[in-house]
Order: structure tokens, then sequence, then C-alpha cells
């Protein structure tokens, strides 16, 4: 093997990885393997904050946000700290069961948290594309919960929908089922 000529202190990239004993195969069964990064068809970045998780006693929040005890209608104070960041379009928050996005066009959607694939909760609004996706295998989702790219096969159901309103002052959004 023929090696460029370099002072005894430096290696080059590839030297460096022959020397792990790691051949391109290793590297790739790593990439895929999302130990480098991810497999994942989705592509896009989520939204600038990245989403965050509130906890459904913030006292932000008034209602039910969990479908398991009963059906989901709360309203979320946007002027508290938990939930002001919805204010930016392109922000989102997971609050019990459901994920609600400030859109393209600052609308409010909500749809529900896990990914109706696996129900991985990985699932993120995306602002560039507009829609929301999954990290974890690729699915993506409109804003009406339709399926746009089905990981899952042809058989994968939507994300539920829930209706969103928000206060004529702009400072409560109300999410029902």
């Amino acid at each position: 093997m023929l090696t460029k000529p370099t002072n005894e202190n430096t290696m080059d990239r590839g030297e460096f990885i022959r020397s792990l004993g790691l051949s391109s195969a290793a590297l790739m069964s790593f990439y895929c393997l999302g130990t480098l990064t991810s497999c994942s068809g989705g592509g896009d970045d989520p939204a600038p904050g990245g989403g965050t998780t509130t906890p459904v006693t913030s006292p932000g929040l008034t209602g039910n946000a969990e479908a398991s005890k009963g059906a989901i209608n709360f309203t979320l104070d946007l002027t508290s700290t938990d939930f002001s960041k919805l204010k930016t379009q392109g922000e989102f928050v997971r609050v019990g069961d459901v994920l609600v996005a400030n859109t393209s066009g600052s609308k409010y959607v909500a749809i529900q948290r896990l990914c109706s694939h696996e129900r991985q909760d990985a699932v993120s609004y995306r602002l560039s594309s507009n829609d929301f996706g999954c990290s974890v295998h690729g699915s993506v989702f409109a804003l009406d919960g339709s399926v746009k790219v089905a990981a899952g096969g042809p058989s994968q159901p939507a994300m539920k929908l829930y209706k969103t309103a928000l206060s004529t002052n702009g400072n409560s959004l109300q999410i029902t089922a």
C-alpha cells in the first residue's frame, strides 16, 4: 500500500479509520443502525425548538390531555412559560397524548402524539415541509393527519386529528376530540 509522506505526528482520516480496524462494511453497519446517524427517510430537521414534552400537571394546562382518562378536552395558556413558545410559527409541544404545533401561516394543528406505524414517540412538526414526520421509520403525515409516506405499508392508519380553537385575545388554545 502506498502512503503519502507525512511527519510522524499526523495521519489522514483513512489511515485513522484503518488503524481502528473498521472496514467500510462495519462503518456502514454503524451508520444504518443509527450509531452514527439515522437511516430514516425523514431528512428534515424538526422545528426550531425541537418540541418539548410538557407534563399534564403543568400550571398552563387545564382539562384532560390523556385519552385513557376520557375524551381529550384541554386548554393551554399561551402566556405560560410551558406553552408561550407556541406563539412562534414552527414551534410545537407534546402534551399528554397530543402534539400541538403552530404550523405554516400560524395555524394551530393538534394530532395524536404517537406515530400510527409502531406507536413511537418520535413525531415532530416540520416547518420546512409543513407536515409531521416520524424520525424512527420515516412516516410522514399531512396537517389533516393523513399519511403522505407510509413506513408501515399501504394500510398504515392516519393520525388522529383534534380540533383547535384560539381565543380572541390569542392567549389560550383549546384542543378537543
